[in-house]
């Protein structure tokens, strides 16, 4: 079954603690508003082969999910694992590229090269500022009627299963799901920054069912990649004056027959006709089925199996240029 508390704990961090081989987490000792203290536990190896993480880092990290994250109150947030509210989807969020993320080791000799030393630099420069907020994303437990077993304070509480939440196979895929991934997000306001960091275990599949999260392993002509969402303009009205233009980075044309855009609430325009390849085609959105919002969004492409080959995101910021067109 899915998760069966997947929150968002926002807190301010008081310590942290390397994992290791006997402890496979790094630990984040942390308050809410209230003087609450929880405990943030992130999976720094993998209790399946290979047991090195995926790892990805973003230090400019700009997406429209931040302005819903800074309403929230201190503590945890219960979410509804659906699109268009603060759940994560490293699949159909369009957070980041995964293939950019990288395999570390948790812990090993050496300087700033093992997930125990990525996270802990944040986690420093987190504590170095006053008004800094980590906003986590997982599975939450406790009150617990002991003291936790790290920190010691009494109830014992926290959350984890920090990072991707679907895609498994073997003994975990009953905790498969969309739109309950895990993360952990830093902001720092007064320097506007947000850091997020995404993990995931080589053992998953960034492909998944759609209502369930199962594992779909990704065949198919077109490469996702192949097809890319290289401009839009949304902050407009009126049906066709919003656009998404898609390039054909292959060798050959494409048929985008039954392929689709599809934007943050999962509306889809469905296409037709060829792009050739090294073109250029800019799609009208007719504004019955997709549309975009000024607010920043997503929007994602996927072919006629319905599997997603490329995704963007942009912001409100973005769109402060009435009929500007977004380069992504």
């Amino acid at each position: 079954m899915p998760l069966d508390s997947y929150s968002v704990l926002k807190c301010r961090p008081i310590k942290g603690l390397a994992g290791s081989n006997q402890s496979p987490h790094y630990q984040i000792h942390c308050l809410d508003g209230n003087a609450t203290h929880y405990r943030i536990a992130v999976n720094i190896h993998s209790q399946t082969n290979p047991s090195d993480l995926l790892y990805y880092a973003d230090d400019n990290f700009q997406h429209s999910i931040t302005s819903q994250l800074t309403e929230l109150k201190f503590g945890l947030t219960p979410l509804k694992s659906q699109p268009g509210g603060a759940a994560l989807d490293y699949i159909r969020g369009n957070l980041f590229d995964y293939h950019a993320m990288q395999i570390l080791p948790g812990d090993i000799p050496g300087a700033d090269n093992d997930l125990n030393e990525k996270l802990d630099k944040y986690v420093e420069w987190a504590l170095k500022m006053a008004d800094a907020e980590i906003y986590a994303f997982g599975n939450a437990w406790g009150p617990e009627n002991k003291p936790d077993q790290y920190f010691g304070f009494t109830p014992g509480r926290g959350i984890h299963d920090i990072h991707m939440n679907q895609g498994n196979s073997g003994r975990w895929a009953d905790d498969n799901g969309p739109w309950q991934d895990g993360g952990i997000f830093f902001h720092f306001p007064a320097v506007r920054k947000w850091v997020a960091i995404f993990l995931a275990f080589q053992s998953q599949t960034f492909h998944s069912v759609d209502g369930t999260g199962q594992p779909i392993q990704f065949q198919d002509a077109v490469s996702d990649g192949t097809v890319r969402i290289v401009a839009a303009q949304v902050n407009v009205t009126g049906p066709g004056n919003q656009t998404v233009t898609l390039a054909n980075t292959g060798s050959h044309a494409i048929d985008l027959i039954d392929w689709a855009i599809l934007d943050g609430l999962k509306r889809k325009q469905i296409l037709k006709g060829m792009i050739g390849a090294g073109e250029f085609r800019t799609i009208p959105i007719n504004g019955k089925e997709a549309q975009f919002s000024g607010q920043g969004g997503i929007i994602s492409l996927l072919n006629q199996n319905g599997m997603k080959i490329a995704g963007v995101a942009y912001t409100k910021e973005d769109c402060r240029k009435s009929g500007c067109t977004i380069v992504f």
